[in-house]
């Protein structure tokens, strides 16, 4: 009997069964003919709908049996029900249309990144595994928001290099149990390279910009304040044998509630503790620089090209930027869901007109942008998808840099900040604002919470250069035009006004 749920084992979704489901809804593969080749980091909802899927369908065109074992980075109680599932979970796709799940079988091993620290270090030393993936989140990569450098001053990241610092031998880093995703991942390349020295590659699928040299920036960042005698020797070694691609990847997937788990359970005729539900449009475009060799992605859909670059900045820019304005602007209008924000009078507008601004800001050779706002507006209204907006808005200290400030920037220096641009940055200065309960003021979270609240302590006038200083654009808090214009739209977003912009 399942403590949590109540069911008794025999009627949760695993191998034993998988002849319940309905043959199309099962996988594509047999999981048990899958090699661990691929260890990803991020045992979340994204990644089963996004990474995982495509893993499958290499594996399914017999190109080479890849499967997955999945890390989570702090909860382990995704880890005991992956297991108990034997790896298996649903993924439905929701659309105005209908929806199905289906059942995958890409993963073959579910693991903790600290209580499972050894068994995870033997997979990234292994000649067999050939690529790491990661979907942490922008808070996984413990950098510092300004600079993009490791950030040495984190207590987690000062802990796991004290680890380090007190383990020099390679015999002595086996059994190293890191608790961050970098200190680990420099540990266990530290131990490759004293061993086999095989090649491998890092694959980020998270929303930064550069995630590829991001990520190898704040490995680098470690093993060089690692005190290993040996460091600058690891570090050459990465330099040769670790390929970091960048990467866009792009599905809406939002956070599985118990409706959901409920929903895909019945469909299914067995309990599914894992299921996720997406949109219909997925994609997924990799740098083509790999140094080991990498599963055939490309029989799910996968796009592989020299440079990412104009692909990436389109992504953060005009989904993730207009996402995270929508977010703001519905959650002061009284929305819960991206697709009730599209319903509104100004919603569609906001999309199209925010794009437009953006638009001066891309790298040519991506796509184009009048139409991919028309197949946000599309995505986004897909009434199919309960997108909280609290889930989009949160985190903000670390999405906005990425998705706005440098735009704003490259705008002052071309032409000016458009007012689709203001407004949306209006709505985040809203949202800031310290609730009843020391929350912010919609529920959403952020880890500089406290000190985007004690911006508000000053005088109103102020607020949004302070803010904007926490953001790390000290230049733009300056732009005097910029900020007035913010602050002279905070009383009717504050009212749940939103104006309807030409």
């Amino acid at each position: 009997m399942d403590a949590r749920t109540g069911r008794s084992a025999g009627s949760r979704l695993c191998r034993e069964t998988l002849e319940r489901v309905d043959p199309a809804s099962r996988p594509a593969v047999d999981p048990r003919e899958l090699r661990p080749r691929v260890v990803h980091f991020g045992l979340g909802a994204f990644h089963r709908a996004h990474q995982a899927v495509y893993t499958e369908a290499a594996a399914a065109s017999g190109a080479d049996p890849t499967g997955i074992v999945a890390v989570a980075p702090r909860d382990a109680g995704v880890v005991g029900r992956a297991r108990a599932q034997d790896g298996l979970f649903s993924v439905t796709t929701r659309s105005p249309a209908g929806e199905k799940p289906r059942v995958v079988g890409a993963l073959v091993g579910a693991l903790h990144l600290h209580d499972d620290g050894d068994e995870l270090d033997g997979l990234l030393t292994s000649d067999a595994t050939t690529t790491v993936t990661l979907t942490v989140t922008e808070k996984g990569y413990h950098r510092v928001p300004t600079t993009g450098v490791l950030d040495l001053a984190d207590p987690r990241i000062a802990a796991d290099l004290r680890l380090a610092a007190d383990l020099r031998t390679g015999a002595d880093l086996r059994t190293a149990r890191p608790r961050t995703v970098p200190g680990r991942l420099a540990v266990s390349l530290a131990n490759r390279a004293r061993r086999s020295g095989a090649p491998l590659d890092l694959v980020s699928c998270d929303n930064l910009d550069g995630n590829g040299p991001a990520l190898a920036g704040v490995l680098r960042d470690f093993v060089g304040a690692s005190g290993w005698a040996d460091a600058d020797a690891v570090l050459e070694w990465i330099a040769a044998n670790v390929g970091f691609p960048s990467t866009v990847v792009d599905r809406i997937v939002p956070a599985t509630t118990d409706r959901d788990l409920d929903d895909a359970s019945a469909a299914l005729g067995v309990r599914d503790e894992l299921a996720v539900t997406g949109e219909p449009y997925t994609q997924w475009v990799l740098e083509d620089a790999f140094r080991a060799e990498r599963p055939a992605w490309e029989h799910g859909g996968a796009r592989f090209v020299a440079d990412v670059a104009p692909f990436q900045l389109t992504k953060l820019r005009l989904l993730n930027g207009s996402h995270s304005g929508l977010a703001y602007l519905g959650l002061a209008a009284g929305c819960r869901t991206i697709a009730e924000v599209l319903a509104t009078p100004w919603g569609e507008g906001f999309v199209r007109g925010f794009a437009a601004e953006v638009a001066a800001t891309l790298l040519a050779g991506g796509p184009d942008p009048v139409a991919y706002a028309e197949s946000l507006v599309a995505r986004f209204g897909n009434p199919a998808i309960r997108h909280e907006l609290r889930q989009i808005g949160s985190d903000g200290s670390l999405k906005l840099p990425q998705r706005w400030v440098r735009g704003l920037r490259e705008a002052t220096t071309t032409s000016t900040i458009g007012e689709h641009q203001t407004l949306a940055l209006a709505a985040w200065v809203n949202a800031t604002r310290p609730a009843a309960d020391g929350g912010q003021l919609f529920g959403t979270t952020d880890p500089a919470a406290r000190d985007l609240a004690e911006c508000w302590t000053g005088t109103p006038a102020g607020v949004t250069a302070r803010l904007l200083t926490v953001l790390g654009a000290p230049d733009l808090a300056d732009d005097t035009a910029l900020t007035g214009a913010v602050e002279a739209l905070l009383p009717g977003l504050a009212a749940g006004a939103i104006p309807l912009l030409p």
